[in-house]
Order: structure tokens, then sequence, then C-alpha cells
């Protein structure tokens, strides 16, 4: 399969450039909060993580300290160390792209791989959501710094409508199962209700409270005593059960357990 006819490339290209772009506006922003040019580019290069990016700039705009502001920072960027351990275990980066994985880590790289069934497709589809939407972040990040005032309010523009409109493509066939289609509608109607109340970024964290509570109070217990799920064994139990079966009664019919055997005429030997 040539490279850019790869289904998860073609989905991590189109979520790299409706996500990239959105870049433009948190360059745009962080210049009118303060921060000069090469701050804004420290962020969007060593931090990466756009809920993160505005949650600090929104708090050094409003005039809070820059400890708050990496606070509320972190709080958001723990959802990234969660998805670490997924793509770990899904993309299993290896040697220097260990490192390089971790960076590009995000919710729509993660969103990608884990939409695909097979493993290279996961891999394609991180790597190309991943870095796609590093690089373009990072352009339009200095695109917007550099206009600044220029550009006007940058929510005009609707990027934003279409960084979390590429995402819901991703997100929604998914949910092929009554139960999950109505879990995520609770949680979007969860952070509606959130956003007026709430600064950027903190809505996603009470739709991921919301599913979380839900799962854990639908959470259906195992029953105590059943076998696993994982047959322990490469034959059929049966098959090594039966096995075993006879290979014990062999050998204890040879008294091969130092215990008594049968004795040829019908009495039990002493």
């Amino acid at each position: 399969m040539k490279f850019f006819q790869s289904p998860a490339v073609k989905v991590g290209l189109s979520i790299s450039i409706a996500t990239g772009l959105y870049g433009v506006s948190f360059g745009a922003l962080s210049v009118t909060s303060g921060l000069d040019l090469w701050q804004t580019m420290a962020l969007s290069l060593l931090l990466f993580s756009g809920g993160s990016q505005f949650a600090f700039i929104g708090v050094i705009g409003g005039g809070g300290t820059g400890l708050a502001a990496m606070t509320a920072s972190a709080l958001l960027g723990i959802r990234n160390g969660i998805y670490g351990m997924q793509m770990n275990a899904l993309v299993s980066p290896r040697s220097w792209r260990r490192p390089l994985a971790a960076q590009v880590t995000i919710d729509e790289s993660t969103a990608t791989a884990s939409g695909q069934e097979d493993p290279d497709e996961r891999r394609r589809g991180f790597w190309t959501a991943g870095v796609g939407i590093f690089l373009l972040w990072n352009l339009f990040t200095l695109v917007g710094a550099l206009a600044g005032n220029a550009l006007g309010d940058p929510k005009q523009w609707g990027l934003d409508g279409a960084a979390v409109a590429a995402f819901l493509a991703l997100l929604w066939p998914r949910l092929k199962g009554k139960e999950p289609a109505a879990i995520a509608v609770v949680c979007a109607l969860a952070t509606l209700l959130a956003v007026p109340f709430v600064p950027s970024g903190v809505p996603i964290l009470v739709a991921a409270a919301v599913a979380a509570a839900i799962g854990w109070f639908t959470h259906k217990p195992v029953p105590a005593g059943m076998a696993p799920d994982i047959e322990p064994y490469a034959e059929p139990y049966t098959e090594h059960d039966g096995a075993h079966t006879l290979a014990e009664s062999e050998r204890r019919s040879t008294g091969q357990d130092g215990g008594t055997a049968d004795s040829s005429d019908g009495k039990d030997a002493p």
C-alpha cells in the first residue's frame, strides 16, 4: 500500500490541517495577552497541548501569576499522560521514537490511532496526525503571533469550530452501540453546561469526569470463581485436561507416584 493511499494517513492529514490552522488563533491571542513572540513559540514548541496553552495565556491575560498559569496548564495536561500509556501499548515506539512519540501524543493523534483496527494503520495514523499537527500548529502559531492585532478576533474565523468538527468526525464512527452513543450525548451536554463557568480547556475534563462516573456506577462486577477468558494452554483446555488425566492414570498404574499400585490378584498392596 502506498503511504498516501492509507486510510489512516488520509485521516491524519485532514485532522492536521483542521487543527493546525487553529494555531493562528493561539498565536494572536498569546501576543495580545502580553507574551512576546519567543514566549509564544516556546509554548507551542515545548508544551504543544492546545487546551493547556490556551489555559496558560488565559490566566496570564487575566492578570494571574505565572504559578497559577502553570498549575492550570498542568491540570489540563494530565490527560496526555493517560493517552501516552494507551499509545505506548498500541503504537509501541522504540529507541529515539519514544520521546518524539511522547511529544506528539495529543487528543487528535490518539483518536486517529485508536480508530484503526490494523496495527500498521494505527502507527501510520498516530505519526501522521501527531507530526502533521505539530508542524502546522507551530507554523500557524508563528503566523498568528507575527500578525497579532492585525488579525482581529480569531474566533470570528470559525477555526475553533473546524478543529472541534474534525475531532468529532474521528469520534462518532466509533460509537456503534446505543450505550456509548448515549454516554457521548450526556458528556456533550455536560461540556456545554460547563463552558460558561470554567476556563478554556476545563470542559473536556468535566466530560471525562462524567464519563468516568457513568462507567464506575454502571460497571457490572464479575462473579467470583469464573474462569479466565484467556486459555492458558495452546490447545483447548479439554484436550489438555484429557491428556493430563490419561498421563496421571498411567503414572499411578505403574506406581511412579510413590503410592500404591494394584496387585495382579486384585488385592491392594500393603
